[in-house]
């Protein structure tokens, strides 16, 4: 097979292997959620690094002179996502995308939350002090990385075996 033909199927022999690992519809739910909380980890620390420091098209959000926290998004994706898994649980046995979506929306919500538990914990804004941001960075990011590799294990690793690059042979 030649490099060309390779890069054109690797697509679709990842997806196979995708398809393959996460045939338990809550295991794929389980791995869609753990990476939805490292993009929301991920994203929340970069963006209010970015708006603290005036990079880019980012600001605080405010409503009626009010700072509103990630944490109020984080909450209300976290309820938005609830609500809808009582609305659709009796398909749960079928991984329909809705599945696929809330269980991403799910892990971000669950990032956004966690992200200001300090906030939940002092009620008072401590996110740019040593309390608020160091032990937080690094349970969220390890967590969300370590459960990434717990659901997603099996699909990553033959997912990295197709991207090898091919051996003449």
């Amino acid at each position: 097979m030649t490099a060309a033909v390779a890069a054109t199927t690797l697509p679709k022999r990842i997806h196979r292997h995708y398809l393959h690992h996460f045939q338990d519809p809550r295991r794929e739910r389980l791995f869609l959620s753990s990476i939805g909380f490292d993009i929301g980890a991920i994203g929340a620390r970069t963006i209010t690094h970015l708006i603290r420091r005036g990079v880019g098209p980012f600001h605080n959000v405010s409503a009626h002179g009010r700072h509103l926290h990630h944490l109020v998004f984080g909450i209300a994706a976290l309820l938005g996502t609830g609500y809808a898994w009582l609305v659709i649980a009796d398909d749960a046995e079928q991984m329909l995308p809705i599945h696929r979506f809330t269980a991403s929306l799910y892990g971000v919500g669950s990032a956004l939350t966690l992200d200001e538990f300090a906030l939940w914990l002092d009620l008072e804004d401590v996110y740019w002090t040593k309390r608020g941001k160091v032990s937080v960075e690094a349970l969220m990011i390890f967590g969300g990385a370590l459960s990434i590799g717990v659901w997603g294990a099996p699909f990553l690793k033959d997912a990295a075996r197709e991207m090898r690059p091919l051996r003449a042979g």
